[in-house]
């Protein structure tokens, strides 16, 4: 294929759709499905083809449409104008096929309103695909513009250009670190090495996040055209994409369009016409939350234990099998196609001036609408909670916002009009991390969060180095301490001892970032942690109180640090 072909494919396939009256689009991500979305697409399909529809109606699996607490949903474009219906069942689906044949309003479905912030407010540039295209057929990808911003790197930039623009943009590293992605690239090309290699991070492990689960299920070809950038503006001919062992779906679907690339030319040899060879090859994690970080990541795709080293050097110096490895998270590869597509200037204008473009949030927990969302940066946590996620459900009170996952922290209700970004996040004690986003109400207790955020360390430390197997151990055995009210206050001045060592002499991220959720807990709800020692009392309902300590907690924690935590459970 070389780029003409590329220009007649999509306008080839723009004509197709629109040959069509109709298209019904039913969200067709992990969410929707597990709620019956199968089954709603198999009502539409019976009816069009019943009715003998489907020279005029089309029905489309797409990936992730946003609102997933409110899944099922269906899409129906017609004339330009789109519909949003949820909690769309077989019975409403067969009324919507009958509204859309005979220009009626479905009797009992109602759909969204177009103006509902959770869709009206957020600005999608990573997710600008997901629920409009069908992930399973590389032409609908085309005709939305994909693999025009390979095609013109290819044959109108130098690998130096790519990086440049890059870096012009700001994108910074969507995994959490929030590291410079030009700077990243620059350094990855200008190290010396034969081979090279571009590694996707599609390991996702943090409680509540699935960003990237949903980015490969709804949009796998912009993650492959992101990477064939980074392999060009490197020099890299070979890339894979390691994805967590429980994202089958996002596996099956990267599959295939890996496939489907290379038989269009758009991987493999010669790509576009041109002297460039990329290759990229899926490796399926095993659900271990420490091959998340970049060098156990790598052990893992080698073949060995997924088991973090000491750096530097650093990845981009010395990665897989010792050549130089770029290393970037899933969101910031889909970022990529459209930095360099739509110039580094567009997308440096939108969000902070020092946190540059947007980023995608899995909205959960206590929220009346919890889903994806693509929002600026600098959007402020009050904005996502209240407009965009339609506030706390019941009338209760917001109480918390757990950003970043177990490496992160609490956000107060003090800090809601605290704007998401870096630097912001990072001054009230958390961090972005890769965006989950985890809304708390006033019936959460905060020490019985720090306690299930560090039994969820405890047991996915690798066990490597003693700092994080023997300290997520006590630290977490203190935690148990307090919430059953058999602490002394003791115990916390040693659990505040231990966040400081842990977080200091730690191997890697797991550890380093383990007390975090401990830390940011203290600061802003210390008088919850005295009242459960002094008071023996749990204000929010949530803990149990014993009569007296736990029996044998000490011999536990001693029997997990010698690496038998089966013997104890």
């Amino acid at each position: 294929m070389i780029p003409s072909d590329l220009r007649a494919m999509a306008e080839q396939e723009r004509e197709r759709q629109e040959g069509f009256r109709c298209r019904i689009m039913v969200c067709a991500g992990t969410p929707c499905l597990s709620a019956g979305a199968d089954v709603v697409l198999e009502t539409l399909r019976q009816g069009i083809a019943e009715g003998g529809l489907d020279a005029e109606i089309e029905s489309v699996a797409t990936g992730c449409m946003g609102p997933c607490s409110r899944g099922p949903l269906v899409k129906v474009r017609s004339r330009g104008k789109e519909i949003v219906y949820e909690r769309v069942t077989s019975e409403s689906a067969r009324q919507i096929l009958f509204s859309v044949v005979k220009g009626r309003r479905p009797p009992t479905v109602s759909p969204l309103p177009p103006d509902l912030p959770f869709l009206a407010r957020q600005e999608r540039v990573v997710l600008a695909n997901s629920g409009s295209v069908n992930p399973e057929r590389i032409e609908e990808y085309v005709a939305a513009g994909g693999y025009e911003a390979l095609s013109h790197a290819l044959h109108e930039m130098t690998p130096d250009d790519v990086c440049r623009e890059v870096s012009l943009s700001g994108l910074r590293g969507r995994g959490g670190a929030g590291y410079p992605t030009g700077v990243k690239w620059s350094l990855a090309r200008k190290a010396p090495g034969e081979r090279k290699y571009v590694v996707a991070n599609g390991d996702e492990g943090d409680p509540g996040a699935y960003m990237d689960r949903s980015i490969m299920e709804s949009d796998p070809h912009r993650v492959l055209e992101g990477m064939a950038l980074a392999g060009y503006a490197i020099g890299a001919e070979q890339g894979f994409i390691y994805v967590r062992g429980e994202y089958h779906l996002a596996g099956r679907r990267l599959e295939g369009a890996i496939r489907d690339a290379e038989r269009k030319g758009l991987l493999g040899s010669r790509v576009l016409g041109s002297n460039f060879n990329f290759r990229i090859d899926i490796r399926t994690g095993a659900g271990a939350f420490v091959c998340g970080e970049e060098t156990s990541l790598m052990a893992s795709i080698m073949g060995k234990r997924g088991q973090p080293w000491h750096r530097p050097p650093y990845p981009a110096q010395k990665g897989l099998w010792g050549n130089p490895t770029l290393i970037n998270n899933v969101e910031t590869f889909a970022a990529v196609p459209a930095v360099v597509g739509r110039g580094a200037e567009w997308f440096a204008a939108i969000g902070t001036p020092k946190s540059r473009g947007t980023k995608v949030y899995a909205l959960c927990g206590q929220v009346e609408i919890a889903g994806l969302i693509e929002v600026p940066m600098g959007t402020t946590l009050r904005e996502v909670v209240y407009e965009i996620g339609g506030g706390i459900p019941s009338g209760k009170r917001f109480k918390a916002a757990q950003s970043g996952g177990p490496s992160g922290g609490c956000i107060p209700a003090s800090y809601l009009d605290t704007p998401l970004d870096y630097e912001s996040m990072e001054r009230i004690g958390t961090i972005m991390g890769s965006g989950g986003l985890i809304i708390m109400d006033e019936t959460s207790c905060m020490p019985d969060v720090a306690s299930f955020f560090l039994d969820f360390c405890r047991d996915e430390s690798c066990g490597k180095c003693a700092p994080c197997r023997v300290g997520t151990v006590e630290m977490h055995r203190l935690l148990r301490r307090i919430t059953s009210g058999t602490a002394t206050m003791d115990d916390l001045v040693k659990l505040e001892e231990l966040c400081e060592l842990v977080g200091t002499t730690s191997l890697c991220g797991l550890g380093m970032t383990a007390p975090n959720p401990v830390l940011s807990t203290l600061r802003y709800f210390r008088d919850e942690y005295v009242d459960h020692i002094r008071q023996r009392r749990c204000t929010a309902g949530v803990c149990t109180i014993a009569e007296n300590p736990a029996p044998g907690a000490e011999g536990e924690a001693l029997l997990h640090a010698m690496g038998v935590p089966g013997e104890v459970e």
